[in-house]
C-alpha cells in the first residue's frame, strides 16, 4: 500500500528523478518521458471519463487503474523479482473488448476526424496522448531493456480508445469522417 505524507520532497530540484530500483535519471530521459505521457494519457481518459457512463466507463475506469501499473513497470528498471509488469493477460483483455466493440460496428469506409461529442472528441485525445507514450517508450526501449507487454499494452490501448470513440459516436450521431479535399476550390 501506498501511503504518502509528504507531497514535496526536494529530491527532484536538481532535474533528476527517483525510480522504484532506487537510481535516479534525468528527468528528461526517455525513461521519464514515457512515465510522464504515461500519466498525461491517464488524465486524458479521466477527462473522457466525464462525459462517458455505462461499459465504456467501466472499461476506461479499469484501464486507469492499469496505467498507474504500467507507470511502475516504466519505473522499474531491469529485473527486479516481484515488479509491477503488465502481463499478456491485460493486452488480450483490451483485445477482446475490441474485438466485442468492433463487432457492432459498421466498417470504415474513410478516415475519422477527432471530433464529435464531448466524451468522443475526448477519447480521440486520449488516443492520440497514448501514442505519444509509446512513442516515447519505444525510445526508452531502443536504450534499454523494457518489458515487451507494456509496450503491446500502448499499442492497444490506443486500438482501444479508437474503437471506444467509434462505439460511443454510434450511439450518438456517427463517426465525423474526413472528406478529402472538401475545401479545395
Amino acid at each position: 500500500m501506498v501511503k504518502l505524507t509528504k507531497i514535496y520532497t526536494r529530491t527532484g530540484d536538481g532535474g533528476d528523478s527517483g525510480l522504484v530500483d532506487g537510481s535516479r535519471v534525468s528527468k528528461a530521459s526517455p525513461r521519464m518521458h514515457a512515465i510522464g505521457e504515461v500519466d498525461e494519457a491517464n488524465s486524458a481518459i479521466g477527462l473522457a471519463l466525464v462525459a462517458l457512463d455505462g461499459a465504456a466507463k467501466e472499461m476506461l475506469s479499469r484501464i486507469q487503474n492499469e496505467l498507474f501499473d504500467l507507470g511502475a513497470d516504466l519505473a522499474t528498471p531491469g529485473e527486479i523479482e516481484g515488479a509491477l509488469r503488465i502481463v499478456p493477460e491485460q493486452v488480450a483483455r483490451l483485445e477482446a473488448e475490441i474485438d466485442a466493440m468492433n463487432a457492432e460496428l459498421a466498417p470504415l469506409t474513410s478516415f475519422i476526424l477527432p471530433a464529435g461529442p464531448a466524451g468522443v472528441s475526448a477519447l480521440h485525445l486520449a488516443r492520440a496522448t497514448v501514442r505519444r507514450a509509446e512513442r516515447w517508450t519505444v525510445a526508452l526501449g531502443a536504450e534499454e531493456p523494457i518489458n515487451a507487454h507494456a509496450l503491446a499494452y500502448l499499442n492497444r490501448l490506443s486500438d482501444h480508445l479508437f474503437v471506444t470513440a467509434r462505439h460511443v459516436a454510434s450511439r450518438s450521431g456517427g463517426d465525423v469522417l474526413w472528406k478529402p479535399g472538401a475545401t479545395r476550390t
